[in-house]
C-alpha cells in the first residue's frame, strides 16, 4: 500500500498539478492586490471620489454596548451590512483573472498545434510500399 502511493504521489501529473495550484493561488493575490490597490483607487477617482471598500448598504446599524459602572446595560449589537463595495472589487479581480487565464491557455494551445504541424507525418504503409514498387519498376 505504502508502494502505491508513493508511485501515485509522485507521478509527473500529479506533481505538476499541485505546482500549477500554488503558482495559481499565488498569482490570484497578486491579482487581487492589482485590482484592490492599482485599478480601484483610479477608478474610485473617477467615478467622484468614491472609496469601494466603504461601499455598503446597511441593513441593521450596529450598537455599542451601553455600561454602568462595571454592569451591562444593554448589549452590543453589530452592524448588518450588504457591502457591495468589496463585491465590486472581488467581481474585477475575478474577470482579470478569467481573462489572463483565457489568455495564457490560448497561446499554450496555439503553441501546442504548432508542435503538431510541424511534427513531419510519417506516411501511410501503402505510400511507402507503392513507392518501394516504383522504385522497382524504374530499375
Amino acid at each position: 500500500m505504502l508502494k502505491q502511493f508513493k508511485e501515485f504521489a509522485f507521478k509527473g501529473n500529479l506533481i505538476d498539478m499541485a505546482v500549477g495550484i500554488i503558482i495559481g493561488g499565488a498569482f490570484a493575490t497578486v491579482m487581487k492586490s492589482l485590482v484592490s490597490d492599482v485599478f480601484m483607487p483610479p477608478l474610485g477617482m473617477v467615478l467622484g471620489k468614491v472609496d469601494f471598500s466603504k461601499m455598503k448598504a446597511v441593513l441593521q446599524p450596529g450598537v455599542p454596548e451601553v455600561k454602568d459602572g462595571e454592569k451591562i446595560v444593554t448589549e452590543a449589537v453589530p452592524e448588518v451590512a450588504i457591502n457591495y463595495g468589496t463585491f465590486i472589487t472581488e467581481l474585477i479581480s475575478f474577470i482579470l483573472l478569467a481573462f489572463v487565464v483565457f489568455i495564457v491557455i490560448k497561446k499554450v494551445m496555439a503553441s501546442m498545434q504548432k508542435e503538431e504541424e510541424e511534427a513531419p507525418e510519417e506516411p501511410a504503409k501503402q505510400e511507402v510500399l507503392l513507392e518501394e514498387i516504383r522504385d522497382l519498376l524504374k530499375k
